[in-house]
């Protein structure tokens, strides 16, 4: 049995990957400078290749053999390889993904055209690959930071699974992670045969963040491609098991891992959550528009710390404004979801590991995520029924 490598180093990754030829067999990956910065977290191996972008789409062998050489280092756990194509113009111009080169597509059977599956995902899911065993896929987003978005989108999957579903979270925010401090999850998640992540538990539901492999405090410096191969290592590479539905905490703004989420990413629809004020309404207008322009339903927007009511008078005062999010919603065409107060219960819960759903579960706050809850899930079925009207039947006769 060959020995095991207590650590793994850059230095070794560095040493093993000098013996994949570079394009054209000019030199090896990592004199010719096509390696990134190598990122090695309990484990695993994260880095990318930069490659000539006219000829991006035929280098997906040499990203397979990259990947290949890294995972067989003894004590490597796992490996994520991206590509990144560069384009030369009047200057270097960012980096852009370079997505894999799709597989050939098994040959079709002439005998039967293929049946949709239950619930058949919209048009808007047309051409994007589901996650077997989740019926349904939610994205909670917001266009900025600092709205409240990832405790909206905990306590809304609680109020899910409150009312009889089961519930799934992934945590998209690869910079910022906040799941495992809002559920108090602990740990490192287990494998299964070695390959697949089992997700952690807590309150019912079934969790994966980024949290859970890199430590709270391990800054994450990584480009674009990276994310993306991290984000689709935790969708795909998880035995969520039988869901009804996985609630997506996306991160904050607009840019290429919300895009490209929404774009790959089956959703059966989006929530969008903002403050009353002016200037959080603007961001979350460009998020509404982001999905509505990737052809993703917009189940509806939530208005978070909408109100404050004070705990000795219970006057009620709007800090932020009051409405905002409702009239925009009205004029937009969409969904109202609901109004959750700025109260320090909910703060202090989510600061806590203790959410107020499963907290103070006859509370009112609680309530509020219930029925924000009951409505989202009315709308992913008005969705799910408007697409199965839109498919066109053949009747033979």
């Amino acid at each position: 049995m060959p020995a095991v490598q207590e650590n793994v180093t850059k230095e070794i990754v560095t040493e093993r990957l000098k013996t994949i030829n570079g394009p054209d067999f000019t030199g090896n990956i990592v004199d010719l400078g096509m390696v990134s910065e190598i990122f090695i977290a309990d484990a695993k191996v994260f880095f990318s290749i930069t490659v000539p972008a006219a000829r991006a789409q035929e280098m997906e062998p040499l990203r397979a053999a990259a990947e290949r050489v890294v995972k067989a280092i003894p004590g490597v756990a796992g490996a994520v390889v991206a590509l990144t194509a560069e384009r030369k113009g009047g200057g270097m111009e960012a980096p852009v993904p370079v997505r894999p080169a799709p597989r050939p597509a098994p040959p079709a059977t002439p005998a039967a055209a293929p049946r949709p599956a239950p619930h058949a995902p919209a048009s808007h899911s047309q051409g994007k690959r589901g996650v077997p065993g989740i019926e349904a896929i939610i994205a909670v987003a917001s266009g900025k930071g600092g709205v409240g978005k990832s405790t909206t989108a905990v306590n809304i999957a609680l109020g899910l699974a409150a009312n009889g579903l089961r519930v799934g979270v992934l945590d998209a925010d690869i910079y910022g992670p906040s799941m495992p401090r809002l559920l108090n999850i602990h740990g490192r998640p287990q494998t299964v045969d070695g390959k697949v992540l089992k997700p952690m538990e807590n309150y019912g539901l079934k969790v994966m963040s980024m949290g859970f492999l890199v430590d709270e405090e391990t800054p994450m410096i990584w480009r674009g491609p990276m994310v993306m191969s991290a984000l689709t290592q935790m969708l795909r590479e998880v035995e969520w098991g039988p869901l009804d539905v996985l609630v997506v905490d996306m991160p904050p703004g607009t840019g290429d891992a919300q895009l490209t989420m929404a774009q790959q990413v089956p959703l059966a629809g989006a929530v969008i959550v903002s403050t009353p004020q002016d200037l959080a309404l603007i961001d979350a207008r460009k998020g509404l528009n982001m999905f509505r322009k990737v052809d993703v339903p917009v189940l509806g927007i939530v208005e978070n710390m909408s109100y404050f009511l004070a705990p000795d008078t219970g006057k009620r005062y709007d800090i932020f404004g009051h409405g905002g999010a409702r009239r925009e919603a009205e004029r937009l065409g969409v969904t109202f979801l609901g109004e959750v107060p700025l109260e320090m219960g909910i703060r202090e819960s989510s600061d806590a590991g203790t959410p107020v759903v499963v907290s103070k579960p006859d509370g009112a706050e609680a309530k509020i995520y219930r029925d924000i809850a009951s409505k989202v899930w009315g709308r992913v079925n008005e969705e799910r029924g408007a697409a199965e009207a839109a498919v066109p039947s053949i009747v033979f006769e």
